[in-house]
């Protein structure tokens, strides 16, 4: 019987020195053996790859970028510094925002235009009690997270009005792609403290012992659930026949259109002309026929798509067969086995 050797691994010295030497004939062979074994090194030989890999091109110095942000030391200030001065890579400020000296950072503020450093660079700064934190330029529910991981307090009523700020826009904007990907697929979808966002919200008040605001506002939302279950548009939906998954759209429609109706009118603006619109939609979303509403599985359908899963079984006749058998049900979109 002929036994297959097992490849030895060559010194990591060697695999640093091929990489750098770009004449070696062995970079590509020697990066991807690097990256395979780096969390596995030394110390002292971590540290040599995250230099050469910051001396390198592009695409390596985004993946040394993504180890300094989990192997930061203060050797590496120097280095990122004249990176960050030449090329201005938005990952690279990723650790400076995170772990330069607080001066550099307020001096550098302009120089962080990405939308989503500010968020980062107003947790850092908020370290400091004299700084202030500019609300303008972050979402409600980023403003609660910086507030709360930097100690800072409000009052049960500006905590109110926040939890209210996020559902307004909610209603006005609807669900991000992104929250719509993390929704599980069933009731739950009509209790809007499933969503992402007031998640998070409901999070930080509670860190921050906002406990009397939290409670009138669930208070609210158990009203707006009870408002939207016995809607005329949910029992219409029901009487579809629709999966969950494919009547998410619909669902998210009911949910925005009575949170809005059941908002204060404190929180409401007289910019909201998109909710007059999305009521008529509703409106005339609800007056169709079973047969009229456009199925959401198409042909052309992305493997991502939650509804892709409903294809399968409308196709392949032993999935579904299955999945009957076991009594098994999607799993947030995905085939359950």
């Amino acid at each position: 019987m002929i036994y297959e050797i097992q490849k030895r691994n060559t010194p990591v010295a060697t695999l640093i020195k091929n990489f750098i030497n770009k004449k070696s004939g062995k970079v590509s062979e020697s990066r991807n053996e690097i990256q395979k074994r780096f969390e596995h090194l030394d110390w002292k030989d971590q540290k040599k790859i995250v230099m050469a890999f910051l001396d390198s091109c592009k695409s390596d110095r985004q993946w040394a970028y993504s180890k300094l942000y989990h192997h930061w030391d203060k050797s590496f200030e120097a280095k990122v510094k004249d990176v960050w001065d030449r090329l201005h890579e938005p990952m690279c400020a990723w650790s400076i925002i995170r772990f330069f000296p607080i001066s550099y950072v307020k001096e550098n503020m302009a120089s962080f235009t990405d939308e989503r450093n500010f968020y980062f660079i107003s947790l850092r700064l908020a370290e400091d009690p004299d700084y202030v934190i500019d609300r303008s330029k972050l979402r409600t529910v980023d403003y609660l997270a910086v507030l709360c991981n930097s100690g800072r307090t409000i009052s049960e009523d500006e905590a109110i009005d926040m939890l209210f700020e996020i559902v307004h826009d909610l209603c006005i904007n609807g669900f991000s792609i992104y929250e719509q990907t993390h929704m599980n697929y069933d009731e739950s979808v009509y209790n809007l403290s499933n969503n992402l966002s007031i998640n998070r919200a409901h999070n930080y008040l509670f860190r921050m012992e906002h406990l009397k605001a939290l409670r009138f506002f669930d208070e609210w939302n158990r009203k707006v659930h009870n408002y939207v279950m016995d809607s005329p548009e949910y029992s219409i939906l029901k009487q579809w026949g629709m999966s969950q998954f494919e009547s998410c759209e619909q669902s998210i429609l009911i949910v925005r259109k009575y949170a809005y109706l059941a908002l204060d009118d404190k929180y409401k603006l007289p910019t909201d002309t998109s909710m007059t619109e999305l009521l008529s939609l509703v409106d005339l979303e609800f007056r169709q026929s079973p047969e009229d509403v456009p199925s959401r599985i198409t042909n052309d359908m992305s493997p991502s798509d939650p509804l892709f899963l409903e294809k399968i079984k409308q196709t392949n006749v032993e999935v579904q067969k299955l999945m009957d058998a076991f009594e098994l049900e999607p799993v947030n979109g995905d085939v359950p086995f």
